[in-house]
């Protein structure tokens, strides 16, 4: 019989990994429909409108062929991440 990580067995101890899976695949979850969300409305949010028309993202047009590659817009939300991980994970 297997108990939670309020057993006994578990204090002073951290829970197997196996434990976390649920967890984790929660908080998966939750994200991509955050992720789904921001990409359905994030064109009618003001504030999401500049996002990937930053100084730095390069834009290549040519007749035919467009290259678009948002190199400063990965680095802001790459920044965003990072600070709101480890807000979240700190010990």
């Amino acid at each position: 019989m297997r108990c939670g990580s309020s057993c006994w067995y578990y204090r002073g101890r951290s829970p197997p990994p196996e434990t976390m899976t649920g967890k984790i695949l929660i908080i998966l979850g939750a994200v991509l429909v955050v992720i789904g969300a921001l990409v359905q409305w994030g064109p009618s949010i003001p504030v999401l409108r500049w996002l990937g028309r930053l100084p730095g993202d390069i834009v290549i047009e040519r007749p035919g062929f467009r290259f678009y590659f948002p190199l400063t817009t990965m680095i802001l939300v790459s920044l965003i991440l990072t600070l709101v991980l480890r807000l979240l994970w700190r010990r």
